[in-house]
Order: structure tokens, then sequence, then C-alpha cells
């Protein structure tokens, strides 16, 4: 009885501290019904840029429309992007994940920086002959685009923007 009355000394506080509505930074507002609303506070979280995920439809919009140009590749975007082909799944793709934030934001109005699930968009990862994953393909504003496949390390994907991307700019 000693031991349940311990234990039960021990767990109940835990449990009501891991419980508390207190999630982060969020604040809670009491609307006029009574009902709880969640507000975040985290102003950095909105001004900071992410990488933008891409469909199918998307990527014609703002990548290459390949059912109008299927013979050659005409970019649609005015600056040039990175496409990272992912899947949740991989734990290399995990490891580029970061630094594809990262280079969002050092690149912000520079460079776009998208992301492509190949388990969901399985008619792009086909197109693109995606085999090996994380596969990051490097567009430039004019010319060709080039696939690097395999998680590279930040410095390298630095390099290839500033050096293929952006050397005219």
């Amino acid at each position: 009885m000693n031991k349940l009355v311990v234990f039960l000394g021990f767990i109940i506080p835990i449990t009501i501290l891991s419980c508390s509505t207190s999630v982060g930074n969020q604040e809670h507002e009491v609307t006029q019904d009574g009902k709880n609303m969640s507000i975040s506070k985290d102003k950095e979280d909105a001004n900071v840029t992410k990488p933008e995920y891409l469909t199918l439809e998307s990527f014609k919009e703002k990548v290459w429309n390949f059912e109008e140009n299927p013979e050659e590749w005409v970019y649609k975007g005015e600056t040039p992007c990175v496409i990272d082909f992912y899947a949740d799944w991989c734990k290399p793709c995990k490891m580029v994940a970061p630094i594809m934030d990262e280079m969002a934001q050092k690149y912000d109005g520079k460079v776009k920086i998208y992301k492509i699930d190949t388990d969901k968009e399985r008619e792009l990862a086909t197109i693109f002959r995606i085999r090996s994953i994380p596969s990051v393909l490097f567009v430039p504003s004019e010319g060709k685009p080039s696939m690097k496949t395999g998680a590279l390390p930040k410095e390298s994907y630095i390099q290839i923007i500033d050096n293929e991307l952006l050397k005219n700019k």
C-alpha cells in the first residue's frame, strides 16, 4: 500500500504538469462563447522564409509545364530555384531538410527553395527519374537544370547555388 501511495504521489503531479494547456509559445484567448482559441505568439515563425512544397499542378505553374513543352525545358520562374525531392521516411532526407530551411532563409529573394514529396508526387518523381533520395535539382534562370543525388554537406549546396545559380547575379 505504501508503494502505491508513493507511486501515485509521484505520477499525479507529473501527469498534471504534462497535461497543462500551455504549449510552447502559444497563448490561449477565450472567445465570447467561452471556447478556448489558440493563438500563436511565434512572431519569428511568421517572418521566417521556408521551402515551398510543390504538387504536380504547382510545379507546372511555377517551374516547368512539361505538358505544354514536353521536348524542351522552359523554366517558368523569375529567379533560380532548388528542388529537394524527398520522402518522409528517408533518413538522409531528414538530414537535408534543415539545410534546405537554412537555404530558404539565406537566399530569400534570390533563389526559391522547393520540396517535392516523391511518395505523394509520383508522376514528378517518374518524370525526373528519381531512383535515389534525396535528389536535389538545381535550376538556373536560364539554361538546363542539374541534379545531385544523396545528402550533401551544407557547404556543397552553398557552393552550387553561388557558383552555378547565382554566378551572373
